[in-house]
């Protein structure tokens, strides 16, 4: 929703509000808003007013707003348009219960405590003292409104919402359309779930004598099968999944923009969000539910991952890095520097950051701490004894010691003086320096390892075929 709000903000010349909604105390999780700045800010999708950069509307969270909201709700119970509740959680579940036996086909509140005092109601059964406030919603209330991206649409007919609860806290309905008021809010993008509270809200506008924002209601990702995704039960539901295993922010914001909205350079998926931003249109906003396609994702990373200078990509790399604690926050230079030069040997084989470290596992292991794999092991034939013995003698002397020379050398003596076709005469190598049967480039790898460190590793595994 962040990407759509963004981009029609900044193509309209408009104001980006991030506020935090936090009255639903159940749910509260303390470090949820400090994860909802840091997932926005990879994301780039930067804010102009809200909690941590103030405004001329502050303070931006609910929580420290309920001053605000008391004045509101008390003119809806003089106006008539509320009344106070004092069913007890058992009831209402035993309510729902009850409903949900009859397969009735309009469900909600009974309206038992409607026009009833304090002392009426406390005379009937499940009565607490603490009561809430809710919204009367007529027989009559108009279910349809036009939305930017649908058009005109009908809503399923709300019942009498709880607008203030027991401890004091506005619900989500009451805050924000007071808040989207107060703070001049033109337009409200969110998912087409809330689609069926638009309604109540409308309602509360009218009651309270407000001009209601434009809404557009987003479709919902699906999973492959067309389910919902669940933040529960797939984890690429949840933004900061994405960082972890070393999706590029641009990569994922050009994906998420593509599911939703056709593409606005010709010719291609590819597109900044500067060229998003200057399409952008509300009526090219799709209302299918776009599947969640992770391979299409993989490729937009690799793309983007093989559009940045290898030393770009290398420093995204340490930074990915360093943000999972794989290294420390200020990384030895050595490695680093290690870590630079080789980055140009995966490049085109990257699909997330979180790859490079595993494909580069043997160039930063000790050379007593290198592990051969099983399957690698598997690979040597009875050649695998006379091939690593010319390897080192090929190298022994090398000089200099770079990528060229090595190839030559390790062609020379294997290929043409062995005579082994190179994929027999390469393999013993490969897994002598770097432990797998995969690796980046042969040649490429030995030269960074360096000579004390190949020769090592080619007399180790030498040693174990004796």
């Amino acid at each position: 929703m962040s990407l759509f709000n963004l981009a029609y903000a900044r193509h309209t010349g408009g104001q980006f509000v991030l506020r935090i909604e936090d009255t639903d105390r159940a749910r509260y999780v303390a470090d949820s808003e400090a994860q909802i700045f840091d997932t926005l800010r990879w994301l780039g999708l930067p804010w102009d007013e809200g909690p941590d950069v103030g405004g001329p509307y502050a303070p931006y969270r609910q929580s420290e707003r309920l001053d605000t909201y008391r004045p509101f709700v008390d003119r809806l119970l003089a106006d008539g348009h509320a009344y106070h509740c004092w069913c007890s959680p058992e009831r209402l579940a035993d309510l729902r219960k009850e409903q949900a036996a009859q397969k009735l086909s309009v469900t909600g509140y009974d309206r038992l405590c409607y026009g009833k005092t304090r002392e009426e109601r406390a005379e009937l059964p499940g009565f607490s003292d603490r009561p809430v406030v809710r919204l009367l919603v007529p027989d009559d209330v108009d279910l349809g409104f036009v939305d930017l991206i649908r058009g005109p649409v009908s809503a399923p007919r709300p019942d009498d919402q709880v607008l203030l609860k027991a401890d004091g806290f506005p619900t989500y309905h009451l805050a924000v359309v007071v808040d989207d008021a107060l703070m001049g809010i033109t337009h409200v993008v969110r998912g087409e779930e809330w689609i069926s509270s638009t309604p109540k809200h409308l309602l509360l506008y009218r009651y309270l004598g407000l001009t209601p924002p434009a809404f557009a209601h987003m479709p919902l990702l699906r999973n492959a099968d067309t389910s919902k995704i669940s933040k529960r039960k797939n984890p690429a539901a949840r933004l900061m999944w994405f960082r972890e295993q070393g999706y590029l922010p641009e990569a994922l914001r050009n994906f998420l923009q593509i599911l939703a909205y056709p593409p606005v350079v010709p010719d291609t998926e590819v597109a900044t969000f500067d060229e998003f931003v200057a399409a952008f249109d509300w009526a090219k906003v799709s209302t299918g539910g776009p599947i969640f396609d992770l391979t299409k994702l993989n490729w937009f990373n690799g793309h983007y991952i093989r559009s940045l200078t290898p030393s770009e990509l290398a420093a995204r790399i340490v930074a990915h890095l360093t943000w999972t604690g794989e290294w420390p926050s200020a990384p030895d230079p050595a490695r680093v520097d290690l870590l630079t030069r080789a980055t140009p040997l995966i490049q085109e084989r990257l699909v997330t950051l979180s790859e490079a470290l595993p494909k580069l596992t043997f160039l930063f292991t000790p050379d007593d701490e290198l592990v051969v794999e099983d399957d690698a092991f598997a690979t040597l034939t009875a050649d695998a004894p006379r091939v690593l013995d010319a390897a080192r003698d090929a190298l022994q002397g090398l000089e200099p010691f770079e990528d060229r020379a090595v190839e030559a050398a390790l062609r020379a003596a294997l290929v043409e003086g062995l005579g082994l076709k190179p994929k027999f005469a390469f393999g013993p190598v490969r897994v002598a320096t770097s432990g797998t049967r995969v690796s980046p480039p042969l040649f490429e790898s030995i030269a960074l390892l360096g000579r004390a460190s190949t020769l090592a590793r080619i007399e180790a595994l030498r040693a174990r075929l004796a």
